[in-house]
């Protein structure tokens, strides 16, 4: 295990983290030829929606080996609205590069990514990409990462020259001036002397690197002061424990598209990033919610999270990191989070969407299972036996939606299985049905979003469905409290069926997602308690304004009255759905929209015509400033107001400018909208 790395690859949209990744394949031998983002032939990019975009849509896995050393890596994407594709991934992952662009720095996606690593405490290093391009600054980069990411940035390479000039990488660690050969596609590098007049300034870079190495160990901070050589062993072994710790960020240059400075930074990720038994326990909740450890070692009982699901035409892959124990083909699971039994009867390492057999999968290791039947993500695998459940995963609020239909009753089964697969695969991804109107609504993260699930419809499910245009994704919620109780009582096929369940609707700012609280004091069987529990909460995706999803709203079961003690499920289910009905109906509802954080980078030279689109469509600009040779405008901004903007914002500055829309809150439609919206 000690020579295993689970690594992703990171960065805002078009900052070359796939590039990175070919090169990486190449150069370990995995692949035998370059792909190409830009030709569609990236071997990561697999999908035809990848290929045709230029654009990871879809977190894929590989695996290769470099140096004695095994490399799990995932590429994941950069655009915004598949950011649950990254989140997912790096809760599974012991280590990440951050790449960022020499010439663009810290971009909008660059932070997320970076905050969500933050969340699971996962090691970085970061590589310094396209150091060939016009305006390139090493430097510059470096510093906004310190700045803006309250990072801790070391650089442990040092560009020799910059755009058309770059010659080669200083490897600041070994101190050596390494020149790739260009007819080898950067296979092979020479090792050459420092150019002189640059030589002082490596030198003084070299000094600043051990002196800050130093300053994580004692012992290499007393033989600095001492004046003492310092070994480069000891070097890497006190930067390796900083970087697992995440008091450093070891920081990597070159241009992965001209193949140079990609080998450093993967022996950079043997050196320096951690192996799966590095990290310590892993936490998790025992049955009655109490918290537990669990050993990261193969002889463990075995626990594994699935992360990932990929539909394919021959059943699910699920995707599973093995924290805990051994897998062997054949072995029944406990799915500890539905409490259901899987067994696995064949799994998988992947090579993108290419598949590898394997018989036996240990602790550290990433795979595909077949074939799982309840699985979903976020569940805990366990040993029969053995329950745990890990932290799941917690995804953003969806912000954007669209009509879709099928053309013919022949169509209505084959996009309801289109539906209920990328539902599988996506958790961002959501439909409902109208209630007034009985049209099926999809939601997801933004307008990419949306669209590519509907090329997914058409093309890859083959569905002939009319799709309407995308449209804000609004939702409700109560001013106040509301009491709400409903009796039950029928008689069915000769037998009575009586329920009477008694509920109050609370405001609830601390919790977007509806929240189910029981004060009944009496015994109840948990089936019936899970029913109503999920009849309450199914009853709040339609509020009574309009329909839409319901928020800030907590949900308390005060008391509930049976004939008998018979407990019948549906009776109860019903119930509790007309007194969630009762109590919307005694009270005012308010309707919210979704606010966008926005990020627009632009030339100077066209703020003045940017902040006047934004002012004409309600946007607050909270901060506008210079970011190297860009202006840099943040504001929140109406998702409403964002349709249509990036053709609009291409047309104001001549293509030259760029921006980036991240969920932000959830904000209170003024009464004029409200009274448009609703047709007054």
């Amino acid at each position: 295990m000690k020579n295993t790395r689970n690594i992703g690859i990171i960065a805002h949209i078009d900052a070359g983290k796939t590039t990175l990744t070919e090169r990486i394949l190449y150069y370990t031998g995995k692949e035998h030829k370059i792909g190409e983002v830009h030709d569609g032939t990236a071997t990561m990019d697999w999908m035809v929606q990848e290929q045709e975009r230029g654009i990871t849509i879809t977190a894929a896995a590989t695996t290769c080996y470099w140096d004695k050393h095994k490399i799990n890596i995932i590429d994941t994407p950069g655009h915004v609205d598949f950011t649950m594709e990254v989140e997912r991934s790096l809760r599974v992952l012991d280590g990440a590069v951050g790449v960022f662009c020499a010439v663009g720095g810290v971009q909008p996606q660059s932070e997320t990514v970076w905050r969500q690593a933050n969340t699971y405490s996962v090691p970085r290093l970061v590589f310094v990409n396209k150091m060939d391009r016009i305006g390139a600054d090493f430097n510059e980069v470096v510093r906004q990462i310190r700045e803006e990411l309250e990072a801790n940035p070391l650089p442990v390479a040092f560009p020799v020259g910059a755009e058309s000039d770059l010659q080669g990488v200083v490897d600041l660690m070994h101190n050596e001036f390494h020149v790739w050969d260009a007819d080898s596609k950067g296979q092979k590098f020479e090792i050459k002397p420092i150019p002189d007049d640059i030589a002082e300034e490596v030198e003084m870079a070299r000094m600043e690197m051990v002196e800050k190495i130093a300053e994580f160990d004692d012992n290499l901070i007393e033989k600095y002061l001492e004046g003492q050589e310092i070994s480069v062993a000891e070097l890497q072994s006190a930067l390796r424990k900083a970087t697992i710790a995440n008091e450093v960020v070891p920081v990597f240059c070159g241009t992965a598209l001209q193949n140079i400075g990609v080998q450093q930074v993967m022996d950079g990720i043997n050196a320096y990033l951690p192996a799966p038994n590095e990290l310590g326990d892993i936490q998790g909740e025992d049955r009655k919610g109490n918290s537990v450890s669990v050993q990261r070692k193969p002889s463990a009982d075995l626990v594994a999270l699935a992360f990932k699901t990929q539909v394919t035409p021959h059943g699910d892959l699920t995707y599973v990191r093995v924290y805990a124990g051994t897998l062997k083909s054949g072995k029944r699971l406990q799915n500890a989070t539905q409490n259901k039994k899987e067994r696995v009867n064949q799994f998988w390492r992947m090579h993108a969407n290419d598949k590898e057999k394997l018989d036996e999968a240990q602790t550290g290791d990433i795979i595909a299972i077949q074939g799982m039947k309840f699985c979903t993500t976020g569940d805990t695998l366990c040993d029969e036996g053995n329950f745990v459940i890990l932290e799941k995963m917690n995804f953003p609020e969806t912000v954007i939606s669209m009509a879709i239909e099928p053309k013919t009753n022949a169509d209505r089964d084959k996009l309801t299985n289109a539906l209920d697969a990328m539902q599988r695969e996506d958790p961002t991804f959501n439909v409902h049905t109208d209630p007034e109107t009985g049209q099926l609504i999809i939601f997801g993260m933004g307008e990419l979003h949306l669209d590519i699930i509907k090329d997914r419809i058409l093309r890859e499910f083959k569905v002939d469905a009319n799709v309407g245009s995308p449209r804000v994704s609004y939702r409700e919620a109560i001013t106040a409290p509301l009491n709400g109780s409903y009796t039950f009582e029928q008689v069915l096929a000769g037998k009575e069926h009586y329920a009477k369940v008694d509920i109050t609707l609370e405001p609830d700012t601390d919790n977007i997602e509806p929240t189910f609280v029981n004060n009944y004091q009496g015994e109840l069987p948990d089936e019936i308690l899970t029913g109503i529990k999920e009849a309450l909460l199914d009853s709040a995706l339609s509020g009574n304004l309009v329909g839409y999803q319901m928020i800030n709203l907590k949900v308390i079961l005060n008391s509930i009255d049976v004939h008998e003690e018979e407990y019948n499920d549906g009776a109860f289910r019903a119930a509790a759905s007309y007194a969630f009905r009762d109590a919307l109906s005694a009270g005012e509802s308010k309707l919210y929209e979704p606010i966008m954080k926005l990020t627009i980078e632009t030339p100077a030279d066209y703020v003045g015509e940017v902040i006047s689109s934004l002012n004409s469509k309600g946007v607050e600009i909270n901060e506008s400033g210079i970011k190297g040779k860009l202006s840099v405008i943040l504001g929140l901004a109406p998702m409403s107001e964002m349709f249509g903007f990036a053709t609009e914002l291409r047309s104001l500055t001549q293509g030259r400018a760029s921006f980036s829309l991240e969920p932000s809150a959830f904000r209170a439609v003024p009464a004029k909208k409200v009274e448009k919206l609703l047709g007054f």
